[in-house]
Parts: structure tokens; sequence; C-alpha cells
């Protein structure tokens, strides 16, 4: 039950999304990743890859937790960060054909 004062989350904005994949995307490909690093379900960056990227990039962790809050983003049974189905969907409509190719 939510504390008096307590206002519940807004939804992500669609725009706030797409800009925290912008985000991601630049930072795999200056790190030597490429985007089915995220976009398939099995892969996904490791803990430290995630950690690695948050040194480079301050502004990673909000985009992080914007994916997350916005369910665009979330961490695999094997603990790792991937895409989910609308991460990859707004992924595919933002860079095309094989960007969130998931076969």
């Amino acid at each position: 039950m939510p504390c008096e004062g307590d206002t519940p989350a807004a939804p992500v904005d669609a725009s706030r999304l797409r800009q925290c994949l912008f985000t991601l995307a630049e930072l795999l490909y200056v790190n030597g990743h490429v985007l089915e690093t995220v976009t398939l379900p099995g892969c996904g960056l490791a803990r430290r890859e995630v950690a690695a990227l948050e040194d480079q990039d301050a502004g990673w962790s909000a985009c992080r937790r914007t994916l997350e809050a916005g369910a665009a983003g979330t961490t695999n049974g094997e603990g790792r960060f991937v895409l989910t189905a609308l991460g990859r969907d707004i992924m595919f409509d933002m860079f095309g054909q094989g960007a969130a190719d998931c076969a």
C-alpha cells in the first residue's frame, strides 16, 4: 500500500525510451559490441559489462532504469541485461531490419 503523498510511477514516454535505446546502441558500438548483444534474449550484457558502460557514461544508469521501468529492458535468467519484446520492437523501428532479429 502506498504511503501518503506517494504518487504512482508515471508511464515512461516513448521518446525517452528511444533516446535511451539510442544511447545504448552508441555505447555498444563504442565498446565493440553489436546490437544483437542485447536483442537476443539468450545473450545480453553481463554485470561486468553493464558496470563498464556505467563507468564510461554516467547517463547509462538512468537509461537502464528508464528501459526497465518502461518494460523495454530486463535482466534475463542468467543475470544479463537484455531488451524485452517491446525494446526489440522499438530498436527495430529505429535501426531497421536485422537490428532486432531474434532468429
